[in-house]
């Protein structure tokens, strides 16, 4: 397994993993179908975001991206086939260092519900809810990470 930084090239794999990684959880068509903007990941936001994925033999397993000004984990997602088999705390170990590196010294996270638990293992506390961008009726956790 390796870590790297996402190339324009990955722009469209990204997308669809963000997909697949969201509706593993059980949401239906017209939900997934919702979250499709916000989850598509552009060439664009590739050059303007620190992104990186981990992959293995050619497949990524995984991603996450930093918005550095606003200090947020924007995006954090495992394929849906490898959910469950530590790579999201692969990725997050990685993630910290990168945020140190990136001279952070704390961020936010706008969490799925479903994630929440797997944040607050890895050290994050939920600091109160905001409005869900694709649902105006649904919260969503707001978390944050104080970093050493």
């Amino acid at each position: 397994m390796a870590f790297r930084r996402a190339a324009s090239k990955d722009a469209l794999l990204l997308s669809n993993l963000a997909l697949r990684s969201k509706a593993y959880w059980g949401y239906d068509d017209k939900f997934i179908e919702a979250c499709k903007e916000g989850l598509t990941i552009t060439t664009e936001y590739i050059a303007k975001n620190p992104v990186y994925l981990l992959e293995q033999k050619n497949e990524i397993q995984g991603f996450y991206c930093f918005v550095v000004a606003a200090e947020k984990l924007d995006l954090l997602f495992v394929d849906s086939k490898h959910i469950g088999k530590g790579i999201g705390k692969k990725l997050w170990k990685h993630l910290i260092l990168i945020a140190k590196q990136l001279g952070l010294s704390k961020f936010t996270i706008d969490s799925d519900p479903n994630a929440e638990d797997f944040y607050k293992k890895m050290g994050a506390v939920r600091i109160g809810e905001i409005p869900s961008t694709v649902f105006s009726n649904r919260k969503l956790p707001l978390m944050q990470v104080m970093l050493d």
